[in-house]
């Protein structure tokens, strides 16, 4: 079993709804791909070092994630790079 941390920022213009979407939606994804959130944290929205596609500030998340393949992250990477409402994300394989 293989251990990730996916630590994402989702642009702050959304409501509190659509952010609770985006995050379900993503978690889902990794579901699906044979993956499992094993721990999900909303770390709030704070203001970023520096500005990123016109946003000086976003909500935070992170999941830690287990998989037997790299299947769920390559997908969660892949539509991370091309979901308007993620800013950034941060893909980290944690050794145990």
């Amino acid at each position: 079993m293989k251990n990730y941390e996916i630590m994402f920022i989702v642009r702050p213009t959304l409501g509190e709804d659509e952010v609770k979407k985006v995050v379900n939606d993503f978690k889902t994804i990794i579901t699906k791909n044979d993956g499992k959130v094993a721990k999900e944290e909303n770390m709030g929205q704070r203001e970023l070092a520096y500005e990123i596609k016109n946003f000086k500030s976003g909500y935070y998340f992170v999941f830690e994630v287990e998989a037997e393949t790299d299947k769920a992250i390559k997908e969660f990477d892949r539509l991370a790079l091309i979901n308007n409402d993620i800013v950034r994300h941060l893909i980290t394989k944690i050794e145990k």
